[in-house]
């Protein structure tokens, strides 16, 4: 009798630490893939997309989502080629599309924009990894690198989202990644702490569409399907509209509470969201930013 008491309680124990450890397991991280050709894919889930760029010498991985998520991508690129990642390439600072960047060797090359790198060394997490995915070369306005086939172009245009947001543009396959300075088809989060601006946001998506020649697919940061050059030119007018509108309202004495709460999407913008996101103040935090931006 004692003996079934004892072989029932073992049977207990480990039953309960099979529970114990299926509820710390790890979340399961599931990653969609689009196919845009039969060499660049987009990568969807767990942050901004994921451009995988398959070369000559290697994959080129634009965005790497949020931390946690760096191995699920190498995974699912695994999927795709056997081919190694050699360089990582990142549109901006925020953790949801830098956050995997510790997870991959060390070897590979990181490129960034040289105002995103300044954002990147304030962030909590590279400096807990000891630096670790941090990037080692940055451009200014523009660079180019590989030739050919495998040629990529980066590209800044000027401040937006932040102030070190870069374009990604594959000649040869006439595609760019947009990064969150054209996420969707919305009112853009702007980030003041990594200089972001209200102000100069049009006057920067007026430049990108003109200076990305020869680009028809754009991969947006967060969008579900990609958009067109097209897109990119209403966005820029939508936006250059939203600012007009909101330095009328401000300049009429509206606090930028009143002024946020009586924006209306114009109808010549269809499928626009007006929404803006709830961080940094939402849309009356936009509004404040603008102010000051105004006084300068």
């Amino acid at each position: 009798m004692r003996r079934g008491i004892v072989l029932v309680g073992l049977l207990m124990v480990g039953v309960l630490s099979i529970a114990a450890s299926q509820a710390t397991q790890a979340p399961q991280r599931n990653i969609t893939v689009d196919k845009l050709t039969d060499n660049l894919f987009v990568l969807k889930g767990g942050g901004g997309n994921t451009a995988a760029f398959i070369t000559s010498g290697g994959v080129v991985v634009v965005d790497t989502k949020n931390p946690g998520w760096g191995q699920p991508i190498l995974d699912t690129i695994r999927t795709l080629t056997d081919k190694p990642v050699t360089m990582l390439i990142n549109t901006h600072t925020h953790g949801d599309h830098v956050g995997g960047n510790p997870e991959f060797r060390p070897t590979v090359d990181i490129v960034v924009q040289e105002n995103t790198r300044a954002n990147m060394e304030r962030m909590e997490a590279f400096k807990t990894s000891e630096s670790r995915g941090m990037a080692k070369r940055t451009f200014k306005d523009r660079l180019t690198i590989g030739r050919g086939a495998d040629q990529i172009d980066l590209y800044y245009f000027g401040p937006g989202h932040t102030n070190g947001d870069a374009w990604i543009v594959f000649p040869a396959l006439r595609t760019a990644h947009a990064g969150d300075i054209f996420a969707r088809k919305s009112i853009p989060l702007i980030d003041p702490n990594n200089g972001g601006s209200v102000l100069r946001y049009p006057e920067t998506l007026s430049k990108a569409h003109a200076g990305l020649v020869g680009v028809d697919t754009i991969i947006n940061g967060h969008n579900d399907t990609t958009t067109t050059l097209a897109d990119l030119e209403m966005f820029s007018e939508f936006m250059r509209d939203y600012v007009a509108w909101a330095q009328t309202e401000l300049k009429a004495g509206k606090t930028p509470e009143q002024a946020a709460a009586e924006f209306k999407v114009p109808e010549k913008y269809p499928g626009f969201s007006g929404t803006a996101s709830t961080l940094f103040g939402g849309m009356a935090g936009q509004l404040k930013l603008l102010a000051e931006e105004m006084k300068k």
